[in-house]
């Protein structure tokens, strides 16, 4: 394509760039069916590019050519007309690559300047095959620029326009991809770690309704996407499982430190029951994983959850939790309940990411992360006692006890909630202990009313130090499937 750019030199910004594309398109098709493996668009095409659509200047000295307003939003609208028209996948995706895959090189500056204008108007207009290329883009480029598209895009439809959250909201049924990979990038954007590092109310609604009404959506890039050991770390995580889990165990402390944050002022929103609902969403997500990593043949073998995530949560709950000490909050019972629901949330997100396969780890690892966070009755049976395994995904239970019918811990005196193991059987003659505020047995259990007692136990103390860790099993198989 190197012999056009006289033919280009001397046509306007707009029509130079129309142009382009349209010999880009011609380029791309041949280059396909040449058969050439890999196909790759060569360096003289890439300099074109940024020449006549990016305006990078060619020689150092030479002054960029500049777009008006009108011809950039001309020019947007071309882009949307060439990808909607584009019939082929293949093509659209090596398009996309020639024009916003970035070089390191000073037109990268431009790439995301158009990248961010382009998705944004593509939301706005629907234009499906521009978000399918935008989700490819970002599963394949490094996270710092993923989050710097995802924060436009938030500007564009949470902040700068009230009310086109909507507009935004609608992509979840054109392009789930899109969406998934969305939520990925603006979990790993916002960290809780300040105000401004906190997901606007708006979108933190967006994504709860996404969740709730499709919890396999934050799975579709995982589901779609062969896994290889070589996946680059500083791409963002295939799941945004790990960035939600941060929201959900980190909302109750960090939506307190002042005011002015969502949940601080009398005249601001409570943002706590969206992270409830959001928490249990997630720990619905998790209890669809296990039929799906065994049919991927990746039970025991892909974590979902990453260790040294896990690692960065805790030691930020830890930090959170003490200066939670050092502040005087609104009430005793506040500076009880947000502490333990922090840590309630983060047992159980554990102790349903290890049942799941989501968590490869064993008891020792845990004990070692978790040893500066204050003591907490959920998860001190989660670091001491066995991993339990949740066969209905449809009820997942608010808070996990590791309470097996023949365990010593069955007699713990702290349960919250008494979750039957999906082999347990009910035993009529079983008296359950008097602070247990929940017993929800597995739907498909049968009652065995001639079966004897066992013998009980008697009680222990509070310290679990007597029972070794038991580290989790990854390679064991369990002797049932989800839905059988």
């Amino acid at each position: 394509m190197g012999d056009i750019r006289q033919s280009l030199l001397p046509r306007d910004v707009l029509s130079a760039a129309k142009e382009l594309l349209y010999h880009l398109d011609i380029y791309i098709c041949n280059l396909l069916q040449s058969g050439r493996q890999p196909p790759q668009v060569d360096a003289k095409t890439q300099e074109l590019v940024e020449e006549f659509i990016l305006h990078a200047p060619r020689d150092r000295g030479a002054p960029a050519r500049r777009m008006s307003a009108l011809q950039e939003l001309q020019l947007l609208e071309i882009m949307c007309s060439c990808f909607q028209e584009q019939s082929r996948d293949t093509v659209r995706q090596l398009m996309f690559s020639a024009l916003f895959s970035l070089q390191g090189n000073q037109a990268d500056e431009s790439r995301m300047a158009l990248l961010g204008k382009l998705v944004s108007m593509a939301i706005a207009v629907g234009r499906v095959p521009i978000l399918e290329c935008a989700a490819t883009w970002l599963q394949r480029t490094h996270r710092v620029y993923c989050v710097r598209l995802a924060r436009v895009l938030v500007d564009d439809y949470c902040s700068m326009v009230p009310g086109s959250v909507s507009t935004l909201q609608n992509i979840h049924s054109s392009s789930p991809r899109f969406c998934c990979q969305f939520i990925t990038a603006v979990t790993t954007l916002y960290d809780l770690s300040s105000e401004e590092l906190s997901p606007p109310l708006e979108l933190l609604q967006m994504i709860v309704s996404w969740i709730q009404e499709d919890p396999r959506l934050v799975l579709i890039t995982f589901l779609n996407t062969p896994l290889s050991g070589n996946q680059p770390i500083t791409s963002l995580d295939v799941t945004p499982l790990g960035g939600l889990v941060r929201w959900c165990v980190k909302a109750p402390l960090a939506y307190r430190r002042d005011k002015q944050h969502l949940g601080g002022g009398s005249d601001q929103p409570d943002v706590g029951p969206l992270f409830s609902a959001l928490h249990l969403s997630v720990l619905q997500v998790f209890m669809l994983l296990p039929s799906i990593l065994n049919e991927k043949g990746l039970f025991g073998r892909l974590a979902l959850l990453q260790m040294d995530s896990l690692a960065t949560l805790i030691s930020d709950l830890s930090r959170l939790l003490d200066q939670a000490d050092k502040h005087t909050l609104k009430s005793a019972v506040e500076a009880r309940a947000s502490p333990q629901l922090a840590l309630d949330r983060l047992a159980q997100a554990l102790q349903v990411a290890m049942a799941s396969g989501a968590l490869l780890c064993s008891r020792e690892d845990l004990r070692a992360i978790c040893s500066r966070l204050p003591h907490n009755n959920l998860l001190q049976l989660v670091l001491s006692g066995p991993v339990m395994y949740y066969n209905n995904i449809h009820t997942p239970p608010l808070a996990f006890s590791p309470h097996a019918a023949h365990s010593p811990i069955a007699s713990h005196p702290t349960h919250t909630a008494h979750t039957a193991h999906p082999t347990h059987t009910a035993h009529p003659t079983h008296t359950a202990h008097p602070t247990h505020t929940a017993h929800t047995a597995h739907p498909t259990h049968t009652a065995h009313p001639t079966h004897t007692a066992h013998t009980p136990l008697a009680p222990h103390p509070a310290s679990h130090s007597q029972y070794p860790g038991q580290p989790f099993m990854t390679g064991m198989p369990f002797p049932f499937r989800p839905g059988h």
